[in-house]
């Protein structure tokens, strides 16, 4: 990935850190190692997976390494912006179930995304979707609950999380709950009319145990 002069210049002239972002030396250099989006899936899925009411930054996921869907998606944003890309994020919003968060990469003006999650098919997506609606749709058939139930409804971005550098969203000690005050402000698009989602099948139980490989219990 190119290093983009202009973001680390910036945000050093914003008070973070010129092109450290304000990181330690040594958790720059793990986010610096990670020079590919599927280095960083790589790194993601790596870390434990916890259930837990918070909203880590990426510097202490980084130094707990754990972290659920979020605080991954935060981690990926991180390395993505050391790289010099923008800090992107999808929302994806679902019905009885839990949001999931994306973080976003573009390649010759194509989509991509990388994800942590519980369900296999939540995670990394390669950079092929011309745009965001149909890399939001590329979870759909791999969105669902325990009970079966396909439950994506709706996805929202870009939201860039650079508009929260005063609030030092990457390497804050306290939860940065202001990441996901910020998506669930931003406006949602829905996937498809109501009177679809009324009528969807559950899944077929092939598809969901598929799904389910690697799945950690709460």
């Amino acid at each position: 990935m190119r290093e983009n002069k202009g973001e680390s210049s910036r945000n050093g002239r914003g008070g973070i850190g010129r092109g450290s972002f304000g990181f330690s030396p040594h958790d720059l250099r793990t986010l610096r190692a990670l020079k590919t989006p599927a280095r960083i899936q790589k790194f993601i899925d790596g870390l434990t997976y916890q259930y837990a009411d918070t909203a880590w930054s990426p510097a202490r996921v980084l130094r707990e390494r754990r972290g659920h869907c979020m605080e991954g998606a935060l981690i990926a944003a991180a390395a993505l912006r050391v790289h010099g890309h923008p800090p992107l994020l999808m929302d994806l919003e679902g019905v009885r179930d839990d949001d999931h968060v994306v973080a976003l990469y573009r390649e010759q003006g194509l989509w991509g995304g990388i994800a942590k999650s519980n369900f296999a098919g939540l995670r990394f997506r390669a950079p092929v979707y011309r745009t965001l609606r149909e890399l939001a749709m590329s979870y759909f058939e791999q969105y669902y609950n325990l009970r079966g139930e396909r439950t994506l409804r709706a996805w929202a971005g870009p939201v860039n999380l650079a508009r929260l550098d005063r609030q030092h969203w990457m390497t804050a000690e306290e939860d940065v709950w202001c990441v996901p005050e910020l998506l669930i402000a931003a406006k949602h698009r829905a996937l498809f009319p109501h009177r679809v989602a009324r009528t969807l099948p559950r899944l077929d139980r092939r598809s969901f145990e598929a799904g389910m490989h690697g799945w950690v219990k709460h």
